[in-house]
């Protein structure tokens, strides 16, 4: 990143990104002075900034926050926690579950810190092969868990509303490391665990 870029408050970040989206606005065509878009370049640079506050936030210190002895259950389950994020190729939204399962290691973590991570991880420009081994990482190692399995169902805007415009189409990416990886029947089951309802 740009030294100059770093040194800037969020407010000049905002401001300077609204300068851009209101650029983009008169490219496509449209007048930044017309009544109802008078604003947008502002609103849409401040939604823009909040959906991509995973660049301004730690995931490792957000779980790191909650942890506690390990006593009870050999595998933690959480889920579909919803999340949205932004695609790196089109920056259109995609949004939709991760799960996510851990073999505790000496810790276990308050379950609301996994949603969290799940968010840090999904609010930057993302794709959701990334963004699945980014949540399974980040509690491995935070965690020490001794394996992590996430899945992650999602639905793509840059899918539906340009290029092949499939409405009814999702993607399913899975990833898993430690006892997971190694253990073909515990990842099986948890898997089966993950999509019972």
């Amino acid at each position: 990143m740009n030294q100059d870029v770093k040194n800037l408050t969020d407010d000049e970040r905002i401001s300077r990104i609204a300068d851009h989206i209101g650029h983009i606005i008169e490219l496509l065509g449209e007048d930044t002075a017309r009544e109802g878009l008078i604003k947008t370049p502002a609103r849409a640079a401040k939604a823009l900034y909040y959906l991509t506050s995973g660049y301004r936030s730690d995931a490792a210190g957000t779980l790191s926050s909650a942890l506690f002895e390990h006593e009870g259950s050999k595998v933690v389950t959480v889920r579909d926690i919803e999340f949205y994020s932004m695609c790196e190729h089109h920056i259109l939204p995609f949004f939709g579950k991760i799960s996510v399962a851990y073999v505790p290691g000496d810790k276990i973590v308050g379950l609301s810190k996994l949603a969290r991570v799940v968010d840090i991880c999904a609010r930057k420009l993302q794709v959701q092969e990334r963004l699945t081994r980014e949540v399974a990482d980040i509690v491995a190692s935070t965690l020490g868990a001794k394996g992590v399995l996430v899945v992650c169902d999602a639905q793509h805007m840059c899918m539906k509303m340009r290029g092949v415009e499939k409405q009814e189409s999702s993607t399913v990416t899975i990833d898993y490391n430690g006892v997971f990886a190694d253990d073909p029947g515990l990842r099986r089951d948890t898997l089966e665990t993950l999509r019972a309802k």
